[in-house]
């Protein structure tokens, strides 16, 4: 057996990443407002056994400690959200000081360890009363979005490296919208794309309002979830198409180029006529960038449905509902099963699916920087007798990934950083509490903190800056 170090080039930043509904709680605590998954959580049905987040891991009063887990793994970067509602409670309007300190705290306690505050504005938890008065699907919560950046950047930016406006738009707009899986659980398909423009008017406006207001010199930047997907047959091609307009170009074409593909309007055109996108929206949207950022986790395999039978679904993403995250065209589209091996989300293992995703972003956008800010995997964990957890399975996840991506650079990709999901075990959304992508375990009995072998594999990853691979590896 050979062994060969895969070395990454100096700047290159190892981090992780968390969301504040998933791990803060505290939900009712020191001014906080509901968001919508406060509301959709606390609905019988939505989330698996009843879960909610109002404890999650209990960060907000666990922070300093959670802050020294990042330091001792050696951790350069730390990718966290801002909770709207924790900060304006009525999406508009009164800013809740206590909300600021919080995260004011939390920034500090990371810069006064050595670690880069990446923030998120905007993952998932909207403010309730915003839903209220249309939600995503209206365009005055972009507006109110670029107000909240004002408010954030004023009082952080002169501390933040790094400012995502959204993450994962694609879950916002369709799992939220359209296919009623997660908050705030519409099934309306005309107003998934509305929430969809929306989304990208949300991040062209909130990027202008943040370079308008900063004290600092931040980078900016907007993290978008991407659909790698194979042809399973006949029509193959034509499904990848149309999978890739709705989930993909459909965010990329306005952000990176000011345009929504043609293609994209005729798949979606019986759903919608797009009379919501107005004269300048697009040039509003386009906003030079300084990092695009990159979540992966498995590739999807499709072709045009034939008519026959019951339509395969098998997308994943969150537990069968009646609603649709495809509207228009891309409703005939199948999603088939993908081979093995999987993680316990039942997603596919194939770290080549991010080489070519990063390869390809690199290709359609040469000038673009770009930074994997989420890839992890989530198994069913055993602690052993001595308290341990031997989490094999999602360390060889993360080994076979990074070298994924140490590939992608070895082709040219400007590949800035990455980003491990998640620092800790989590509420995964409509799943609750089943599934654990953490590095550290939490006993959600009673929210100790536990390092798995992955942790100590990731420690050790960062502070030599390499990764081995075996000949008999996966390779």
């Amino acid at each position: 057996m050979t062994i060969d170090p895969r070395v990454f080039p100096d700047g290159f930043v190892f981090g992780s990443a968390t969301a504040s509904y998933q791990i803060e709680g505290a939900a009712r605590e020191d001014g906080r407002g509901p968001s919508i998954w406060d509301t959709f959580s606390h609905t019988p049905g939505n989330v698996w056994h009843g879960d909610t987040g109002d404890v999650a891991c209990d960060h907000y009063h666990r922070m300093d400690e959670d802050l020294d887990l990042m330091a001792h793994l050696g951790l350069q970067a730390y990718r966290f959200s801002l909770a709207w509602p924790r900060i304006i409670p009525g999406g508009t309007g009164a800013v809740n000081q206590a909300g600021l300190d919080y995260y004011s705290r939390l920034i500090d306690g990371l810069l006064q360890r050595g670690i880069d505050p990446v923030a998120t504005l905007y993952h998932w938890d909207l403010p309730q009363p915003l839903e209220d008065r249309g939600g995503w699907a209206s365009r005055a919560t972009a507006e109110a979005f670029a107000g909240y950046a004002e408010v954030v950047d004023a009082a952080f930016g002169d501390r933040i490296g790094t400012w995502t406006t959204l993450n994962e738009p694609w879950c916002s707009a369709y799992l939220g919208y359209g296919q009623g899986v997660h908050a705030p659980g519409r099934r309306e398909p005309a107003a998934a794309l509305a929430a969809v423009h929306h989304l990208n008017l949300a991040h062209g406006l909130g990027t202008q309002a943040l370079r308008a207001t900063s004290t600092g010199d931040p980078r900016y930047s907007v993290t978008l979830n991407f659909h790698v997907a194979r042809p399973g047959g006949d029509g193959g091609e034509e499904a990848m198409r149309r999978i890739d307009a709705l989930a993909n170009r459909a965010f990329t074409g306005p952000m990176l180029r000011g345009e929504y593909p043609a293609d994209l309007l005729e798949d979606t055109v019986a759903v919608t006529d797009w009379s919501f996108v107005r004269d300048g929206d697009l040039a509003e949207i386009r906003q030079p960038i300084d990092v695009l950022g990159v979540n992966y986790y498995s590739t999807v395999t499709v072709r045009l449905w034939d008519g026959e039978g019951e339509m395969t679904r098998n997308d994943g993403h969150a537990p069968a509902a009646e609603g649709t995250a495809w509207p228009g065209a891309a409703q005939e589209v199948e999603f088939l099963p993908q081979p093995g091996p999987s993680t316990a989300m039942g997603w596919n293992i194939a770290p080549d699916g991010l080489t070519d995703l990063l390869v390809s972003l690199s290709e359609q956008f040469p000038d673009q920087p770009l930074m994997v800010t989420e890839n992890g995997a989530a198994f069913d964990d055993v602690v052993g007798p001595d308290g341990t957890i031997d989490d094999s399975e999602r360390t060889d996840y993360l080994r076979r990934h990074f070298l994924a991506a140490r590939d992608a650079l070895d082709r040219g990709v400007d590949l800035r950083g990455y980003f491990v999901w998640s620092l800790l075990d989590n509420f995964e959304w409509s799943f609750g509490y089943s599934k654990r992508f953490g590095i550290v375990r939490v006993n959600f009995d009673t929210l100790h903190r536990t390092l798995k072998a992955s942790a100590h594999w990731y420690r050790r990853l960062i502070a030599s800056r390499s990764v081995t691979v075996a000949d008999e590896g996966w390779r």
